[in-house]
């Protein structure tokens, strides 16, 4: 390998929007994520809905859905 084209591999941490804070080695000091493993809906088993522009809202109502059906 070439010397001095590679970028430095540090200690890293990364910082979720639930306030989870995760130590890792990166290239980049500090990374923000939104979702983490702890609040994640796939391992927490909890339906959390994310709605971007309102596409759930009208996704039941093209379906007819009502949100006690969560």
């Amino acid at each position: 390998m070439k010397e001095g084209i590679h970028p430095n591999y540090n200690k890293a941490v990364i910082k979720c929007a639930c306030g989870e804070v995760i130590e890792t080695g990166s290239v980049k000091p500090e990374i923000k994520v939104e979702i983490c493993s702890k609040c994640h809906p796939f391992f927490t088993g909890k339906q959390k809905l994310v709605d971007t522009g309102g596409r759930v809202d009208r996704f039941r109502k093209r379906y007819n859905l009502d949100k006690k059906e969560e």
